[in-house]
């Protein structure tokens, strides 16, 4: 393995406090629709039912999801309607980004993070614009699409990420992304929805929220136009220099420990049943204990808090192979005691399980999938990775709730526990630690947090 020309430590703070602002930013926009959903859907359901046409596109993908409803022996109640279409629309979301990220990873290879970044940037500024103007349904999902088309800021956070780190540091630094999601998943939802009263446009009363998810996604294209350098040049180069690197700059060459291919389908599996497991979350709190958006939203945000402090102390001081490990583990009990519970305290304990694995796996299978990239190829390589996942995203949830609805939450969680163990079959048998990782710097990371 040819190790990077070490990246210095000025450069390396100055990146790491502009990724930390940008992302938290552009996350906790990413975050206000989350609860909005319902109430969102069920406006353009109204809106659209009132109009004179009956035949729109809203109507046409409700009249297909019911057909899927009713498809099942088991009655479902109908409060799910809206929850199924907000489920249709993130597996499009997903597919869509499944779809687009190898695309963008391979473009930042070829003309650097900070342009494939901008040009990501222009593409959510587009969506978000257009979600401010969704007086319709029909433009709504235009804004959702464009979206899914051109959000890539994650990948690129972790291939900048990599960019500034030795391998003894990754892990750390790959952390930090980790700890904006955890962050802003946890105060994200709670201001969308406080904005989500004020209305300013009667014509589309959510648009006050999506106005101020406008001004950060926008305040943070200019913050990062104006702080971020170009990270592949610095990583692959010279680390003080700044600039566009050269294009068609032949990867680093590279002895494998695990291959992308084990860890692109760990990542799908691990997804899979994740994913599937979250959606349908909100259908088990409310047959068990008849929980509304309220409740729902204190356990989302449990969820969040406890990740949040696993990721900022645990996470980023464990090696990124004992990170996984640690997180497919918690996952399988948290499934089987899913299966079982019958009180809220059982509820609370399996959503701190669930916690740490927000906390880890997604994480640490970045970090493992950096370490066998080199400089020339870790845009296409972190983007691969990231579309395995996004394809198990668009999966899971009609997968595991066919089967919740089927069979039932006891043999849905089951299956679910199953799947898991296999997963960790492919963690604990499969993967190993490359030479050389095993030390994690995590003083350097947490001066360049605080400066």
């Amino acid at each position: 393995m040819v190790s990077p020309i070490p990246v210095a430590d000025a450069v390396r703070k100055n990146v790491l406090r502009v990724l930390f602002i940008s992302l938290l930013l552009d996350l906790i926009s990413f975050t206000f629709i989350l609860p909005l959903f319902p109430k969102l859907l069920e406006f353009y359901r109204d809106h659209e039912t009132s109009s004179a046409s009956s035949d729109t596109v809203l109507s046409r993908i409700l009249h297909g999801l019911n057909a899927y409803k009713n498809s099942f022996a088991r009655p479902i109640n109908d409060r799910y309607d809206i929850v199924l279409l907000g489920g249709a629309l993130g597996s499009l979301f997903s597919f869509l980004q499944a779809i687009a990220s190898p695309v963008i990873g391979t473009l930042s290879d070829r003309y650097g993070r900070r342009t494939a970044l901008l040009w990501s940037m222009a593409g959510n500024i587009l969506s978000v614009a257009l979600w401010v103007a969704a007086t319709d349904f029909r433009t709504f999902l235009a804004s959702r699409v464009v979206g899914g088309l051109s959000e890539g800021n994650v990948q690129l956070a972790l291939a900048i990420a990599t960019d500034i780190s030795d391998d003894t540091q990754r892990g750390a630094t790959m952390a930090l992304v980790g700890v904006c999601f955890s962050i802003a998943f946890t105060f994200g939802p709670a201001l969308g929805a406080a904005l989500s009263n004020v209305t300013t446009v009667a014509a589309n009363p959510f648009a006050t929220a999506a106005g101020f998810s406008l001004f950060l996604i926008v305040t943070e294209t200019i913050y990062l136009y104006m702080y971020l350098p170009e990270t592949l040049l610095v990583a692959s180069t010279n680390p003080a220099a700044s600039g566009s690197p050269t294009k068609n700059k032949p990867a680093d060459s590279r002895v494998r420990t695990n291959s992308h291919t084990l860890l692109n389908f760990t990542h799908f599996a691990f997804i899979l049943f994740f994913s599937g497991m979250e959606f349908s979350l909100p259908f088990m709190t409310y047959d068990l204990f008849s929980y509304g958006s309220a409740q729902s939203g204190k356990l989302l945000g449990f969820i969040g808090l406890v990740a949040s402090i696993l990721q900022g102390t645990m996470t980023r001081r464990m090696h990124p192979l004992r990170v996984v490990q640690t997180g497919v583990l918690s996952c399988t009990l948290g499934f089987f005691l899913l299966a079982r519970i019958e009180t809220q305290g059982g509820l609370y304990a399996a959503a701190a399980l669930l916690a740490v694995t927000s906390a880890t796996v997604v994480t640490g299978l970045n970090s493992l999938s950096s370490f066998e990239a080199g400089a020339g190829e870790r845009g296409n390589k972190l983007g691969n990775h990231r579309s395995f996942g996004q394809i198990g995203r668009s999966l899971g949830p009609l997968i595991f709730c066919s089967l919740y609805w089927w069979a039932g939450r006891e043999v849905a969680y089951a299956v679910g526990g199953a799947g898991m163990v296999a997963v960790c079959g492919l963690v604990f048998g499969g993967l190993k630690i490359p030479p050389g990782t095993q030390t994690t710097r995590t003083s350097k990371l947490g001066q360049g947090l605080k400066k």
